[in-house]
């Protein structure tokens, strides 16, 4: 059993979590942060600060607001607890924080922790060495109108890998409607679609004279999210020191089930 403190536990993606772990043999959240700190009806404690946290547990499973991430790495190093790091919009200095802190405890970081959308990274970065530069790629994805980052940390994920692959000859494009010029081969546009409920999609094109490849990855429900990051925990809670991501974590299930 894997006792969690679930830090934005009355968001979205806390109370999503808190669901899944409500009758799970696997996980327990043990006790919540979150800044509006109103019992959510899953029976656990919660915390305004993660300094009045009381209880123990082994693993923080973070799904809050980039401006509470350093507070959160702080507290982590300091109690050595392993960090599943699963908010977007980090600033550098923050970015830095977690590697630093990887050298003392173990850290599992991703902008996605959707299985499937770590299948899609693989998928763009064989599509890139294949295709380019015969062709033209843009991102776009969609997301819910309350996602505070745009594009989201998922887009440049698969800009980077995209980046990676053509030895950084590409230059990210986010907006054109100040500019009237024809479009640079080596532009890679990534647009940002905000609206209503959407969980989460994103399409990779691959854009050549006489045909178009496009890789997809829509999520129907939160649940990937939620059941991705309860596996991050599971799978650092008896790694020592070290950064850690979807990689490290699907490469294990590879080698599980050769």
């Amino acid at each position: 059993m894997v006792n969690i403190l679930m830090y934005g536990c009355n968001g979205r993606m806390g109370r999503r979590i808190s669901e899944m772990c409500q009758h799970s043999d696997e996980y327990r959240i043990v006790a919540g942060c979150d800044l509006f700190d109103q019992p959510n009806g899953f029976g656990y404690p919660i915390f305004k600060s993660i300094s009045e946290v009381d209880v123990d547990f082994d693993v923080i499973i973070d799904f809050s607001n980039a401006s509470i991430v350093p507070v959160i790495i702080e507290y982590a190093v300091q109690n050595k607890k392993g960090l599943v790091c699963c908010t977007t919009g980090l600033d550098d200095a923050t970015v830095n924080s977690l590697i630093d802190a990887s050298k003392k405890i173990p850290v599992f970081k991703s902008a996605n922790m959707s299985l499937g959308m770590n299948v899609l990274f693989e998928l763009v970065r064989t599509a890139t060495r294949v295709l380019y530069p015969e062709c033209e790629m843009e991102i776009v994805e969609a997301h819910h109108n309350k996602k505070l980052d745009a594009p989201s940390g998922t887009a440049y994920m698969i800009a980077d890998i995209i980046s990676e692959e053509t030895n950084n000859e590409v230059e990210y494009v986010y907006d054109r409607h100040d500019y009237r010029k024809a479009r640079d081969h080596k532009e890679l546009g990534i647009s940002a679609i905000r609206g209503g409920n959407i969980v989460g999609d994103h399409d990779v094109m691959f854009i050549g004279d006489e045909e178009i490849l496009t890789i997809s990855h829509k999520a129907q429900d939160r649940a990937v999210f939620g059941r991705g990051a309860l596996n991050a925990a599971k799978f650092i809670a008896d790694k020592g020191p070290g950064m850690y991501s979807m990689q490290d974590l699907t490469n294990e299930i590879i080698a599980k089930n050769i």
